[in-house]
C-alpha cells in the first residue's frame, strides 16, 4: 500500500500486508503432502501388522491409508492463500485543520493602501 508523506511526496511501501512468496508457499505445500504421504505409509504398514492381531484397529488404519492420499492432493492443490483485505492494510493520511474564518463577518476589505 502507498503512504503519502512530508517528506517531499515520496512514496513509502508498507509490507505488513504483503503476501508469502511463491517458492515458500510451493515449499510448505510439499511439507504438507510428504508429511501426509508419511502418516499414510505408517497407517498402510499398521495395517499389515495388526491385520491378525486386533482387526478393527486395522481397517480403521486401512481407511486412513486409503482416503489420506485424497486428503494430501486436494491440499497440496489448493493454492496460494488469499490476499490480504485493503482495509487492515491502508494507513489514512493525517487530517489537516481547517483555516479559520477572518473576524470581520468572512469577507476581508481592501482599502487604498492594500491595492498597491
Amino acid at each position: 500500500m502507498r503512504k503519502r508523506s512530508s517528506n517531499g511526496g515520496a512514496q513509502v511501501f508498507r509490507i505488513t500486508g504483503a503476501r508469502q512468496g511463491l517458492a515458500d508457499d510451493v515449499r510448505g505445500r510439499q511439507r504438507k503432502y510428504v508429511i501426509s504421504m508419511s502418516i499414510r505409509t505408517l497407517s498402510v504398514i499398521l495395517t499389515a501388522v495388526l491385520w491378525d492381531v486386533q482387526r478393527p484397529v486395522a481397517i480403521v488404519t486401512l481407511v486412513l491409508g486409503a482416503l489420506l492420499p485424497y486428503v494430501a492432493v486436494v491440499f497440496a492443490n489448493a493454492g496460494r492463500e488469499n490476499a490480504p483485505s485493503l482495509p487492515s492494510t491502508f494507513v489514512p493520511a493525517p487530517t489537516r485543520p481547517m483555516i479559520a474564518p477572518t473576524a470581520a463577518g468572512g469577507v476581508a476589505e481592501f482599502g487604498p493602501e492594500d491595492r498597491g
